[in-house]
Formats: structure tokens, C-alpha cells, sequence
């Protein structure tokens, strides 16, 4: 699955990557390659979480 993800910047200098289609997933890295590749495994485990309760996988974002 692909996801639409943010990235930005912290004011510490580390990369913050947020998936809106899946609330509270959020993951970070002190590169941009190092949070990306966090992302994934936090959209993985997140979904996992989610399956588990019953819970929706993502929710519908614009």
C-alpha cells in the first residue's frame, strides 16, 4: 500500500514524517532517508495495532 505522508523539519534539525490517513502514525530520523524508511515500519506496525482492534486501517483525508 502507498500512503501520502508529510515531511518536515523540527526545530532540532530531525525529520518528522506524519501519515494523516492514519491517526497518531508519526515517526521521525536524524536524516530524511533514516525517517522515511521509520515511516514505513511505523504504517506497519500502526496497522497491525488497528487490524488487532477492529479498528478501521486508515481513515478517509482530502
Amino acid at each position: 500500500m502507498k500512503f501520502v505522508t508529510l515531511i518536515t523539519r523540527d526545530e532540532d534539525g530531525m525529520w518528522i514524517v506524519e501519515c494523516p490517513a492514519i491517526p497518531g502514525c508519526v515517526s521521525q530520523g536524524k536524516t530524511r532517508a533514516e525517517a522515511l524508511e521509520n515511516a514505513r515500519e511505523a504504517v506497519a506496525a500502526c496497522l497491525g495495532v488497528r487490524a488487532e482492534r477492529g479498528m478501521p486501517r486508515t481513515v478517509e483525508t482530502e
